[in-house]
């Protein structure tokens, strides 16, 4: 629903810093209490030091403009690309911003960006260069209506149509887990294929193999379920250790009524112990369902907000897969799989090289023909964006050639 606002129907003057300040302020805020976006205490502390004393022009990337005007499709790597020769050095080009810009999560198309070279050092500012942040001059305002939509119109840090699915469809599961997960096991009318608006049955608790968990309603958790199958195994392209296993989502289910058992009299007078399944009722269907399937508890939604930084300690390992059917290679906006998780340190926003193998090649110009060993040479960058414990997910931002299972990965 549209934002209205309107000033009074009496002109009157206005202070162009003033006013200026005002509307950024309202810019920057935003619904930033929608969105609490993180910045550390490490990122502010760079920042505070930057704005002092600006950015070495060394810093600054070969062909860095003098202004820029930020537009719909912008992403900050992408500006801090045009500016920083080190894009995901992001405290910098907030830092040199930081009177204007205070919370560089919020930056909006239409905006301007000047880049100030004085004195032998490099600052960004939203007012041109010699321009008085001290203007006392007045400026009559003419009664005007505007509207604004409420929704979020700053730019991401990344592509997040690059990501979009990965946020929310892969799920990264161990072993066990994979192997206790509730199964849907009965439909309607003995339905082969399930799809949106259809009801099925489900277990959790089994007798024989892994004992597993009754499927169950418990207070205060939801109950939207995760349906999916053909988990891969991820494994590692070195040791060959399964690192966990990568489920493919077909869809979603709500649990509508808990498993559970009652004792039953037979007609032999016996008592039985008759099994009643979990009802569960699609509601999402990518991919029609069958009997099968597997159902996890549908995880909590994460922030779609991720800062570039390079990662605190030491990091070096390897591509796992690569996303895409029938995919070798990953160009630029693809999305890898690393062997590094959060038990190794690894964080959303962190960014990582990528290197070339190393591989073996013959010398043609010698008659002996040796074998030459070449070097890993580096390749290319890639932000992780979403972590598990041993593997993470990172989409790859600049290639020179294509990325490969077994490509290895350092700090920038």
């Amino acid at each position: 629903m549209p934002l209205k606002s309107s000033q009074s129907p009496n002109s009157h003057p206005l202070r162009p810093l003033a006013c200026a300040s005002a509307l950024l302020a309202l810019l920057l805020v935003g619904n930033a209490s929608a969105q609490n976006f993180p910045i550390t205490t490490e990122q502010r502390a760079t920042a505070g030091q930057v704005a002092q004393a600006g950015v070495a022009l060394t810093e600054l990337a070969p062909n860095a403009p003098d202004s820029h005007t930020v537009k719909r499709g912008d992403t900050l790597w992408a500006i801090s690309t045009l500016f920083l020769k080190s894009p995901w050095r992001w405290p910098e080009l907030w830092g040199m911003n930081l009177q204007e810009i205070r919370n560089p999560h919020r930056i909006f198309p239409g905006q301007v960006l000047y880049l100030d070279k004085s004195d032998g050092r490099a600052r960004l500012s939203t007012r041109p260069p010699g321009a008085q942040s001290d203007d006392t001059s007045t400026v009559r305002v003419s009664p005007r209506t505007r509207y604004e939509s409420l929704g979020d119109t700053s730019i991401p840090p990344i592509s997040l149509q690059a990501i979009e699915a990965f946020l929310t469809e892969p799920m990264i599961v161990d072993e066990a887990t994979f192997v206790r997960a509730p199964r849907i096991v009965a439909t309607q009318e003995t339905r082969v294929l399930l799809s949106r608006g259809d009801r099925a049955y489900a277990r959790g608790q089994y007798s024989s193999g892994a004992p597993g968990e009754a499927l169950t309603e418990t207070p205060g958790q939801s109950r939207e379920l995760r349906v999916f199958r053909n988990a891969v195994p991820l494994k590692d392209p070195t040791t060959g250790d399964i690192l966990g296993f990568e489920a493919q989502y077909v869809g979603k289910a709500l649990l509508e009524r808990s498993e559970s058992s009652r004792e039953v009299t037979d007609a032999s007078g016996k008592v039985q112990t008759e099994l009643i399944p979990a009802t569960i009722d699609i509601v999402v269907a990518k991919e029609e369902m069958r009997v099968g399937d597997r159902l996890l508890p549908e995880p909590p939604r994460e922030l779609t907000n991720y800062i570039p930084s390079a990662p605190a300690s030491a990091q070096t390992g390897q591509i796992v897969s690569v996303s895409g059917n029938a995919v070798t290679f990953a160009a630029q906006n693809q999305v890898v799989v690393i062997n590094r998780g959060t038990a190794h340190g690894i964080e959303r926003g962190h960014v990582l090289a990528i290197q070339r193998s190393s591989h073996l090649v013959t010398d043609k110009t010698d008659d002996a023909r040796p074998q030459l060993r070449l070097p890993g040479e580096r390749n290319g960058l890639m932000m992780v964006f979403r972590t598990f414990d041993k593997v993470s997910y990172a989409l790859v931002l600049q290639i020179t050639d294509g990325v490969k299972v077994g490509d290895r990965f350092t700090n920038p």
